[in-house]
């Protein structure tokens, strides 16, 4: 049987469109798409329009980029017609979705800064909103996902920018087939499967066609389950189990007063699940109100920006009783409050007047992580008090029988409180479909490397408090952090939390480290955040966050156990405030909440690409406070010197396996205490005994296997590195790509454990370096053809540049190698110009500035006498070059230097690529119309290789 051909798939998958309803037209570019447009929105609004009108139509759909045009698509827009009235189009019906007009085409081409030509393209009412691109069954799927970015870049924008009207992605090669929303995506894990109602996904184009891309639920998916972010201004879609969990709240609401809660795990996107349910019960007309219920006050404050980002003043924080009491007998549809306002609006006489009219409405209220505040009197007086209420609840971890603790009311589970679990993800789920990470757990004891004890820390048979809180002990574990907190976190590029297990062993940690420091043993910065509660001491690791001792006014006031903790906070938060250059303390109550915001944000704000390397914070110490309901996609390790057991064990773990990129492929967990028994317990209990394996990374060893067997097919395809240049095609070229990811792949996870060693793996790590820098080879090559207009097999293959940002290595880094070069004796100094040189090869960033580094270290190091001055030296050199380097292309390509500077600060800041008209009017005289795209190309491609070598990799 001959392989599938993508055309064969292309033909087939159209053939099958047009079965369900689409209908097929063909549309071979921009003039026909837009001809076509103006048909379809003329039947779509049972109308016509003359030509000065669709023009203005065209004029008012070309506005904005990709998330402002899906606002445009849900709004009407009022046109002014020739003979002066008012008409309201619309461009898609959110309502009654099954009434828009579905199309499919294919093969449409398009002309931006190249020209493109794409694979199948749905239409509705006329406006392309799903591009679907395909490859050929057995290759790899992110090829098609490369290829919509380089769509995006290239020609989306053209033409109107009609294809920024796109809402969704459709990506397959036959056999795996995902979707995603409209969005630059850095990583192809961004992209999801879509599945059935139990979680088993639909891989196959056929099957995925048939159920996602039947007009009736791809309708519903854009008209409902399309979210706006806000904050972040991109187009966010629904995951499947996010879709039935929303689909049966809704459903449950509409047809029945019967509670329910929604089991998804830790991770996998509750609050835009229970956003998108709550915002769809609203609007049912039954509902007199949805008061969405927190558990503390700074989880209030998250989830109300979080709400809020998904659609602007959807809900307003209240900020004390009596504004929640106002807020739920008002005109508000939606209300997000705390558990403890709540409980104050119907517990307080003052406020029963106000309330009384609300017992008998249909009040739908919906929880939170719903097991942390729903067991105790709170939840009954809430069922008592609104009779007619509904409610929903959401947990990543419930609260079964044999994880249940025991109150005065007895020991209750989820199930008790909420009724039927409506719909399951759980961790197996989220793992296998790539939401989550696995866990790397190492137990650390007596630690032994090659017969060689590095630590010895007492844990295996001892369990008693005086060990545990002994300072050697302590003295031991903050040594052995210091030692592998670099190879954990990629040279701190990712944050730690420490999990101790009460307040006077993490003053004691505290100071161990603080005096380490001051010592020169490291120089990571650590904060820490505790207050004082019952819960602090709690061996399940329940959350504690600063809203439950910083209510309003008529609540306690923050109380501590001695002045002695409080002052050692004190002096806590002064290292804080003098390492970053703010002001906090525990003198009054919004202070200390800021403190702790504060923390919170500059752990969140690691991965935005504007994050500076003087804001990093390496680890926070804590009891319970940020081990769950806190999220930062920056945090990849947890180390535990506590115990944990069942849901705080699971949600503790939890806070280190957010997906980000390639790079970070699991949560690492060193535990300085035996929690395997704990652990595997948890696990059994939220999933199953099997589960255990799928969940834990396997022993170092399993690990080690992989590597050597990644290494073997390598060295079989390229005997040594220089065998690279020997390669006879691109077909071999590609089999070595692939055949050197899978072996960086395994280097990234072997990496991460403690035990790795270079001397155990068959490979040194010079020759590891010498491949990867011929890989690199190979990408430039991609990249210069691909510039050069030029096709290969190789354009579409992701390269995983991101596991080689292994190490953090910059120019301020390679200015620190210069100094010690310059220090050094001259029977050292050449293997450490070649160390540096090879160093520069082996870097994405620095490859580009090899030969100007090179030129300083040769021309301009020597006559530099004191090492101090190097940096101000190399600045100087690096800013003339600059100048020379800009100047020359100027001189070049007749360009006005002053113009093309603005063009190029205009990029770099914006990343908003110039177009060619704008590359025009800094040239002499304008090229002819045959000249012009060679031209302006060629520019293009200049000014970004000038960008790559004198801007990009420079700080951080």
């Amino acid at each position: 049987m001959t392989k599938q051909s993508e055309l064969q798939l292309e033909n087939n998958l159209i053939k099958q469109l047009a079965g369900l309803g689409y209908q097929k037209v063909t549309i071979k570019d921009g003039d026909a798409l837009l001809a076509n447009l103006k048909t379809q929105l003329e039947a779509f609004n049972n109308t016509t329009f003359s030509t000065k009108e669709f023009d203005t139509i065209v004029n008012h759909l070309a506005k904005g980029n990709v998330f402002e045009k899906a606002k445009t698509l849900r709004d009407r827009f009022n046109i002014t017609r020739e003979n002066g009235d008012s008409f309201y189009l619309r461009f898609f019906n959110s309502e009654d979705w099954t009434s828009n007009l579905f199309q499919v085409t294919n093969q449409i081409t398009q002309e931006g800064s190249y020209k493109n030509r794409y694979d199948v393209t749905l239409l509705v009412n006329g406006l392309p909103l799903v591009q679907i691109e395909l490859k050929r069954r057995g290759l790899e799927i992110k090829e098609a996902f490369n290829q919509i970015n380089r769509y995006q870049r290239h020609s989306f924008w053209s033409n109107h920018g009609l294809f920024q009207y796109v809402q969704l992605f459709i990506i397959s090669n036959g056999v795996n087939t995902k979707y995603l929303a409209n969005n630059k995506l850095q990583s192809v894990k961004q992209t999801f499967f879509w599945a059935d109602e139990h979680n088993k996904n639909i891989t196959d184009l056929t099957q995925f066609a048939g159920s996602f891309l039947h007009p009736n639920h791809l309708g519903k998916m854009i008209a409902k389950y399309i979210v706006r972010n806000q904050t972040h201004k991109i187009l966010m879609v629904l995951r499947p189990y996010q879709f039935y969990a929303a689909e049966h709240i809704v459903n449950q609401v509409a047809t029945s007063n019967e509670n329910g809660y929604i089991w998804h795990t830790t991770g996998s996107g509750k609050t835009l699940t229970s956003f998108k349910a709550s915002q769809l019960i609203m609007d049912l007309p039954d509902v007199y109100k949805v008061v969405f219920v927190v558990d503390r006050k700074d989880l209030d404050y998250q989830t109300m920006l979080e709400f809020n980002s998904f659609k602007k003043d959807s809900v307003d924080v209240t900020n004390n009783t009596q504004s929640l009491v106002k807020q739920l007998t008002d005109d508000s549809k939606l209300v997000l409050t705390t558990i403890q306002k709540l409980n104050n609006a119907i517990s307080k006489a003052n406020y029963e007047k106000s309330l009384t009219h609300l017992q008998d409405k249909k009040v739908v209220f919906i929880f939170d992580e719903c097991h942390r505040s729903q067991f105790g009197d709170t939840h009954k007086k809430i069922t008592e008090y609104f009779k007619s209420s509904q409610l929903f609840g959401f947990t990543g971890t419930p609260i079964f029988k044999d994880n249940a603790s025991k109150n005065d009311l007895g020991k209750r589970t989820t199930k008790d409180l909420f009724g039927s679990c409506l719909h399951k993800y759980v961790i197996t789920d989220a793992i296998k479909d790539q939401n989550v990470l696995r866990f790397g757990i190492e137990y650390i004891g007596k630690y032994k490397q090659k017969g060689r004890t590095l630590i010895d820390i007492e844990v295996e048979a001892i369990d008693t408090a005086e060990v545990f809180a002994d300072e050697k002990r302590l003295e031991k574990i903050a040594d052995y952090i210091i030692a592998y907190h670099n190879q954990k976190t990629f040279s701190k590029d990712y944050s730690a939390l420490f999990a101790v297990s009460n307040i006077e062993t993490l003053i004691k940690y505290y100071d161990i480290f603080k005096r380490k420091k001051e010592a020169g043993e490291h120089n990571l910065r650590i904060a820490t955040i505790f207050s004082y509660g019952t819960n602090e001491d709690d061996e399940d690791a329940q959350d504690y966050i600063p809203g439950d001792v910083l209510p309003e006014a008529a609540e306690p006031k923050l109380a501590y156990k001695s002045n002695h903790s409080r002052e050692k906070l004190d002096t806590y938060i002064a290292d804080y405030n003098a390492m970053y250059n703010t002001n906090f303390s525990t003198k009054d109550s919004q202070q200390f909440e800021n403190y702790f915001k504060d923390i919170s944000k500059r752990l969140k704000e690691r991965e935005k690409t504007t994050f500076q390397d003087k804001n990093r914070l390496d680890i926070v110490i804590v009891v319970n406070m940020m081990l769950t309901g806190f999220d930062a996609k920056k945090v990849n390790t947890l180390y535990v010197d506590k115990n944990l057991k069942y849901h705080g064990l699971i949600q503790a773990y939890s806070r280190t396996n957010r997906i980000l990129g390639e790079q970070k492929s699991q949560g690492n967990i060193l535990c300085f205490r035996n929690l395997k028994k704990a652990t595997d317990e948890a696990i059994t209990l939220f999933s199953n005994k099997d589960a255990i394996e799928e969940i834990i990374l396997p022993p170092y060893e399993k690990v080690a296997e992989k590597f050597d067997e990644a290494l073997k097919n390598l060295l079989k395809l390229v005997p040594t590195f220089n065998s690279v240049d020997d390669l006879a095609s691109e077909e071999d070229e590609l089999k070595f790509v692939q055949a050197f990811r899978r072996l960086l792949r395994a280097k990234n996870v072997l990496e991460s454990y403690t035990d790795f060693n270079w001397e155990d793996v068959g490979i040194d790590e010079q020759t590891f370096e010498d491949y990867k820098s011929k890989y690199l080879d190979i990408y430039d090559k991609v990249k210069d053809e691909s510039q050069k207009h030029k096709t290969s097999i190789l354009d579409d293959i992701d390269f995983e540049l991101e596991l080689i940002h292994r190490d953090k290595i910059n120019v301020a880094y390679i200015l620190q190698l210069l100094a010690k070069l310059k220090d050094a004796k001259t029977a050292d100094s050449q293997a450490q110009k070649k160390a540096i040189i090879d160093m520069l090869s082996g870097d994405v960033e620095l490859r580009s500035k090899r030969e100007l580094i090179e030129k300083f270290i040769e021309e301009n190091l020597p006559h530099i006498n004191d090492v101090d001055a190097i940096q101000d030296e190399f600045e100087r050199f690096w800013h003339e070059e600059k100048i020379l380097a800009l100047s020359k292309m100027c001189e070049d390509e007749h360009l006005d230097q002053k113009q093309f500077k603005a063009l190029i600060e205009s990029y770099t800041e914006y990343g908003r690529e110039p177009l060619r008209d704008d590359i025009f009017k800094c040239l002499d005289n304008r090229p002819s119309i045959l000249k012009a795209r060679e031209i302006g190309e060629r520019i293009l491609d200049k000014m970004k290789e000038f960008i790559q070598v004198f801007v990009d990799g420079m700080t951080g």
